[in-house]
């Protein structure tokens, strides 16, 4: 058996393994994605055109990094603390195998959360938007880095320290980075750190993505993003190898 057919293979598990769990994750992230753009509605009110259109664009992008960055170490985490994580190591399939099914699952988790938020997003900030041909590619990087991410530090921290890190990050995404709002509100020193945080690119991309004759996507921050989700997924990889 080759190793795509193993990976194919083990992605099939772990939808099985989770399928009394996935359609409450999916639930979940998609209330998430709703209830950010209803809340922001309510938070702000009416908000000028260009304001409208950074969180209507910015609220799948907090969706994607959700589901990656929280929910992904949170199971991940579950699994090492139970066990099922060292089981799943005993069988005969290359490590990396098992990063890529899981990244392949959460990264398709994710999904229906964003197109919910892009249709709540426009029909609640009236909106219009203008997707550019890249988007799909786009947002399948956004999720891949963002589980990438998160896996690699449910895999390099211990459970409840990795745990406790997404209680953080939860606030962290919502309220200071510049997702849903422009960057310059926020102090320089916090703008020079997040040209080096995937957070910022990650919104970039996604958001001229969907309105790119209003956005562009800086080749800087293309760059930041795939070196993040390259070094993380070299560190989760180097994580599961040290740990079998």
């Amino acid at each position: 058996m080759t190793t795509v057919q193993q990976t194919l293979l083990l992605t099939q598990w772990q939808f099985r393994r989770q399928a009394t769990m996935l359609p409450l994750l999916v639930v979940v992230q998609v209330f998430l994605a709703i209830a950010t753009i209803l809340g922001f509605g309510l938070v702000i009110g009416d908000p000028p055109p260009e304001q409208a259109l950074y969180l209507a664009t910015g609220a799948p992008t907090i969706t994607l990094v959700m589901v990656g960055l929280v929910m992904t170490p949170q199971m991940l985490s579950q699994s090492r603390t139970e066990g099922s994580l060292d089981w799943m190591r005993t069988l005969p399939v290359p490590r990396g195998s098992f990063l890529v099914s899981d990244l392949l699952v959460w990264t398709l988790i994710a999904l229906p959360g964003m197109v919910l938020g892009i249709v709540t997003g426009v029909l609640r900030f009236d909106v219009h938007l203008s997707p550019a041909p890249w988007l799909v590619p786009a947002t399948l990087l956004v999720s891949l880095t963002a589980a990438a991410v998160g896996y690699g530090m449910a895999s390099l921290l211990k459970p409840t320290l990795a745990m406790l890190m997404t209680q953080v990050l939860v606030f962290v995404i919502l309220l200071f980075t510049p997702v849903s709002f422009p960057a310059d509100r926020m102090p320089a020193w916090l703008q020079t750190a997040h040209e080096w945080f995937p957070f910022e690119p990650m919104a970039q991309l996604i958001r001229s993505g969907l309105a790119h004759d209003t956005f562009s996507m800086p080749g800087r921050s293309l760059a930041v993003l795939l070196a993040w989700c390259a070094a993380s997924v070299a560190g989760a990889t180097w994580a599961l190898r040290r740990r079998a």
